[in-house]
């Protein structure tokens, strides 16, 4: 059995260590550039945030309307079956 221990493979040490930093140049680079396109893009707008509120603040006030309602009814129709 012949080990390559043995043998001088300069060639192929040095084309494994270009591969692997180049790909770790790729995958660094990968996440830099994400992280940098997604700082520039992003922007507030003070309208869009508050008409989101406003719309939360009537959609919770309308599920507990409706929740009134229904516990209400519920109720109602609880009581007129017992008695």
């Amino acid at each position: 059995m012949i080990s390559f221990a043995k043998f001088n493979l300069g060639w192929l040490n040095k084309n494994v260590k270009n591969t692997t930093s180049a790909l770790k140049d790729k995958i660094v680079s990968r996440y830099l550039d994400k992280n940098d396109l997604q700082s520039s893009k992003r922007s507030t707008d003070i309208n869009v945030l508050l008409n989101r509120v406003k719309i939360n603040q009537r959609n919770e006030s309308r599920k507990k309307i409706y929740f009134s309602a229904a516990a209400s009814a519920g109720l109602l129709l609880f009581g007129l079956v017992i008695f």
